[in-house]
């Protein structure tokens, strides 16, 4: 048999068990509390709402310094050029 050669339908197929549902009164260890949450974890999202708050606030104030561009700007017609120091070259 080479790696090219169709696969038989009866080695494709599966069993699937499956299980009958339990009659016990907390299946699974969920609790009667399974999935409802606590006033404490409101109280830590709404602790994490205010400190996205001040981040953003505080990020938006940095970013109202930055220039709008940060490419150098460009030399005026007739001035001398520079060497970068804000000394002029000499003509020799």
């Amino acid at each position: 048999m080479t790696s090219f050669d169709p696969i038989p339908w009866s080695q494709t197929t599966a069993v699937v068990l499956a299980r009958q549902p339990s009659t016990e009164k907390d299946p699974g260890g969920q609790q009667e509390d399974f999935g409802k949450s606590s006033p404490l974890g409101l109280l830590i999202l709404v602790l994490f709402f205010i400190a996205v708050f001040f981040l953003v606030k505080s990020m938006s104030k940095h970013l109202k310094k930055l220039p709008a561009s940060f490419d150098e700007p460009e030399a005026k017609p007739g001035a001398k050029a520079g060497n970068g120091n804000g000394d002029a070259k000499k003509d020799d």
